[in-house]
């Protein structure tokens, strides 16, 4: 009977297993070539925390592996159904229902803290409630939520002890460069949708009105705004650099490939200038082939282990 349950088991976590390793190659092809750089255990809990992520992004923000976004009328409903599965699997509970189940084999198998987990889901509700940030620190904010708590998470995975706070700090960095380079490479995406991630007091201070940054007039502006935010992902990138030292061998090639790959999206805009938004930023295949051979590389080499600079924002505990 124990064999049967065991066979049982081990056949629910292949199909999750697959259906997750599906959901990245359909989601995010800089990160799935990433995670394919893991050992095998620590990609396929990628993979698992990858489809959960993915999923819930999709609920809330009405598209398909991050394509097609569109305004939806129950953001709210959508995140208090997304809040309640994510209890169920926390608690070991199966949901029936891939991404969550996905969820609650990936966090058995790491002991992760359900603390970040929920701190993404507060992430979907601030969308959900149409939030804006007023100032940079709530730009922060907002992206630690959708971004950084995920980089503590992914830490967690690659075996990063919980209790190892500057070391998910070095991970919440990465996922907040990630995320600034997201809001400046979508601003104009963002605006069709109704959504502006530039904080108001930004706006206020290159004077343009609030939901009119998108204006031709304003172009020149809008450029500066997103240069900045292109600096700040280049210096929480730095330090996520550091981090990656600390991981073993191959965790820390896939993280160094991941934030150069991911990097050269920021850079990319801040280079096009006014034309960042004519066509969508993207790293091409040859220049993620690059990032690898060169992160392979880096990876051998020893990284100082300077302290993390405290001009830095840092996440809530």
């Amino acid at each position: 009977m124990a064999r049967d349950k065991k066979q049982q088991v081990n056949e629910e976590r292949r199909v999750l297993v697959q259906a997750a390793r599906d959901s990245i190659a359909r989601g995010s092809k800089s990160f799935a070539m990433a995670s394919n750089l893991f050992d095998r255990e620590t990609r396929e809990r990628a993979w698992l925390l990858y489809a959960w992520c993915r999923a819930c992004d999709d609920i809330v923000d009405g598209q398909d592996h991050g394509h097609g976004a569109a305004p939806v009328v129950d953001a709210e409903a959508r995140v208090a159904i997304i809040a309640e599965k994510t209890v169920a699997a926390l608690a070991g509970r199966t949901v029936g229902d891939m991404p969550f189940d996905a969820l609650r084999v990936v966090a058995a198998e790491t002991g992760l803290p359900a603390r970040f987990a929920q701190d993404l889901v507060t992430g979907f509700r601030l969308d959900a409630e149409d939030w804006r940030p007023r100032s940079e620190d709530d730009l922060y904010r907002y992206c630690y939520h959708v971004a950084g708590a995920v980089g503590c998470m992914m830490a967690v995975i690659m075996g990063v002890d919980p209790a190892d706070e500057d070391t998910l700090d070095r991970a919440c960095d990465l996922g907040i460069a990630f995320q600034l380079a997201n809001i400046a490479r979508d601003i104009e995406e963002d605006d069709r949708i109704g959504r502006c991630y530039l904080p108001i007091e930004w706006l206020v201070e290159m004077d343009m009105p609030p939901g009119e940054h998108m204006k031709p007039p304003f172009r020149d502006r809008l450029v500066v705004l997103a240069r900045r935010l292109a600096t700040r992902a280049a210096l929480h990138e730095a330090s996520a650099r550091v981090g990656a030292a600390r991981l073993p061998p191959r965790a820390r090639w896939a993280v160094l490939a991941a934030a150069g790959i991911y990097g050269d999206i920021a850079r990319e805009v801040a280079a096009r200038g006014a034309h960042a938004w004519d066509h969508r930023v993207t790293t091409p295949k040859s220049a993620k082939l690059a990032w690898v051979a060169k992160a392979a590389i880096a990876a051998r080499r020893p990284i100082k282990d300077t302290p993390r600079p405290p001009s830095l924002w840092t996440r809530p505990r």
